[in-house]
């Protein structure tokens, strides 16, 4: 305790304020040991509103024994109570320099919280664990007959017992999973996820220690089996395997990350929740170089909800993490109960919302009425009453819908954002690589994309992640793709399919006006569009070859597959490969269909 003082009595001696009401600079200086109290102090001892962090370079390191303690909900991750490292409250702006410093953090911490900034900039700063939360190993043995498989767990680096036949991991600050849980294999040379995998559960029954530090998984009913020579790597069962992001962003504005490099988090990346005008520029998500991890992060790479104002990602790399590379979206929310003409109740429906601000004052909103899933009328928020984390009474301004009912959905019209993505490199990791829905402009242009599922998905969904909603004009243009898709289950290059339940007529064109222009695809499987319920698509100008890299997994598919829609134009695009099923369409969707200058297509 006596060094931490010292250290922090260093800090602030470092303190210095330019005029009343200039940029206060706080000078951290390198010193080894725990610096959370150090920094903690710093933040807390600032003297005005806009403060300036500055880094000497070198490695920090930080635990969470002397970290804030506070109880967050965080959306898309698990809620709770949450150890801060850095935590920015109360104040106007926060500007972090980092002098190319890294930040070392152990064990269950968030490190970073902006909440109601009007100015956000943090630069040229790397972040990552000591210990990751996961757990790897090579598989060596498979028998399916017996319902087995053997893995050399990785030591170095990792933390993990076997105890009583259960795997138990990481065993820092009495915390571990005591299952694998999410698990996936990877290809041991590249690092990706392998061909044909598939996600699994994984909860062994039992685990039995073999010679030559082998251990043997017995588990009944394993539908998917690791490959032997594919390395498994497991991340924790799905309830607390979202602890928080490395970067969480919240009702701020303003926001700037430049060269700030990710190597692992114990969820997202970059989270933003109903934040405006964000960009992430020349930054990074990724494992560390000679590193014998797989995996990077937890969970999305950047992930934006409720967001407004405009959104730029450019010139990053994004590889590694276990889930999409990024997500924009709005949040439905249920009509639970109508209590006059005025006032509805409403409910966050997916456990990972629950306490999040669907809609404040002065808000717009839509509503949205079974069976038609097409956004109908607006109105404005005048008070917002907060009953729990499950429930809160709306007041609009005029008389709701009269025909509005019980498990109708509304959408938030004005937290909606422009994004813009280009630039970047995302390849190597679990699910998609971009997935999106804002009802404004989206433009994703000159990226480097390889995916495990679809590469890009649009997808607003009225059930399970209650994430809305519909496009209204993407761009999607001078990208090359590579091998895209190559998971388990069935996807494409550009998969659009709404996910609304039973009770939305499934016939009703739900997004509209997408173009996919001269993009570069090379890729070994069938499937490059697959469009559900789509009013105006056009796709043109684009140079398609198949490559030899795997084996297609559905050879039947349709590289162009339309289901539903209207007023789609197929055209000047080439085609170099074997494939002959070119082109699949539903009667709808033929009526007007547009065909035209296509070469290299065997029917099309």
């Amino acid at each position: 305790m006596k060094n931490i003082l010292l250290k922090s009595i260093t800090v602030l001696v470092f303190i210095l304020t330019i005029g009343c009401n200039a940029t206060e600079i706080i000078n951290i200086k390198h010193a080894e040991g725990d610096m959370t109290l150090v920094v903690r102090e710093a933040i807390e001892g600032a003297k005005t509103k806009d403060i300036k962090l500055v880094f000497e370079k070198g490695n920090y390191f930080f635990k969470t024994d002397y970290a804030i303690g506070k109880f967050l909900y965080v959306t898309n991750h698990g809620n709770g109570f949450k150890k801060i490292i850095f935590n920015f409250e109360g104040f106007n702006s926060v500007a972090i320099e980092g002098n190319n410093s890294e930040f070392i953090f152990r064990g269950q911490a968030l490190p970073f919280v902006f909440d109601g900034l009007n100015k956000v900039d943090v630069q040229n700063l790397t972040i990552d664990w000591d210990i990751p939360f996961s757990f790897q190993g090579d598989v060596t043995a498979v028998n399916e007959k017996e319902q087995w498989y053997e893995l050399k767990p990785y030591t170095k680096g990792f933390s993990w017992k076997l105890t009583r036949g259960k795997i138990e991991f990481p065993g820092i600050n009495h915390f571990n999973f005591t299952s694998l849980g999410s698990s996936l294999p990877h290809n041991k040379e590249t690092k990706a996820v392998d061909y044909g995998a598939w996600d699994s559960g994984l909860n062994s029954n039992f685990v039995e220690k073999r010679p030559n530090g082998i251990l043997r998984f017995y588990n009944k009913n394993l539908k998917n089996y690791p490959r032997v020579g594919s390395v498994l790597q497991s991340k924790g069962d799905k309830l607390n395997n979202r602890y928080a992001p490395a970067f969480l962003t919240r009702n701020s504005k303003n926001i700037e990350f430049n060269k700030v490099i990710i190597h692992h988090a114990l969820g997202m990346g970059f989270l933003f929740e109903r934040s405006e005008d964000i960009q992430i520029l020349n930054s990074g998500i990724y494992i560390r170089e000679g590193s014998d991890r797989v995996m990077s992060i937890v969970a999305d790479a950047t992930h934006f909800a409720n967001c407004k104002g405009d959104i730029l990602i450019e010139g990053c790399r994004l590889e590694g993490m276990y889930d999409d590379g990024t997500n924009v979206h709005g949040t439905y929310v249920e009509v639970d109960k109508i209590l006059n003409k005025k006032t509805i109740r409403i409910a966050l429906k997916h456990d990972q919302q629950m306490g999040f601000e669907f809609a404040g004052v002065n808000d717009e909103v839509w509503f949205i009425k079974q069976p038609n899933p097409q956004r109908a009328e607006t109105n404005t928020v005048t008070s917002v009453k907060v009953i729990n984390d499950y429930f809160s009474d709306i007041t609009f301004k005029n008389e709701i819908p009269a025909d509005l009912k019980t498990g109708d959905i509304l959408e938030n019209k004005t937290w909606n954002p422009t994004f813009t993505m280009r630039k970047n490199v995302i390849r190597d990791h679990r699910a998609r690589n971009i997935i999106i829905k804002t009802p404004k402009k989206i433009i994703i242009e000159d990226n480097d994309l390889s995916s495990m599922m679809s590469s890009i998905m649009l997808r607003g969904e009225t059930f399970y992640w209650f994430e809305s909603g519909n496009v209204e004009e993407v761009i999607i243009r001078n990208n090359r793709f590579v091998d895209c898709a190559y998971g388990g289950s069935e996807h494409a290059i550009l998969k659009v399919s709404p996910r609304l339940g039973k009770t939305f007529d499934s016939t009703i064109t739900y997004d509209r006006n997408i173009t996919f222009e001269n993009n570069t695809i090379e890729t070994f499987g069938n499937r490059i569009i697959w469009a559900d319920r789509v009013d105006g698509l056009v796709v043109k100008g684009n140079s398609i070859k198949q490559t030899h890299t795997f084996k297609p997994q559905f050879p039947n598919a349709n590289m162009f597959d339309l289901v539903n829609c209207k007023n789609v134009e197929i055209s000047n695009n080439s085609y170099s490969g074997e494939n002959k099923n070119t082109l699949k369409t539903d009667k709808v969707s033929k009526t007007s269909l547009k065909i035209k200058n296509n070469k290299g297509f065997s029917n099309l």
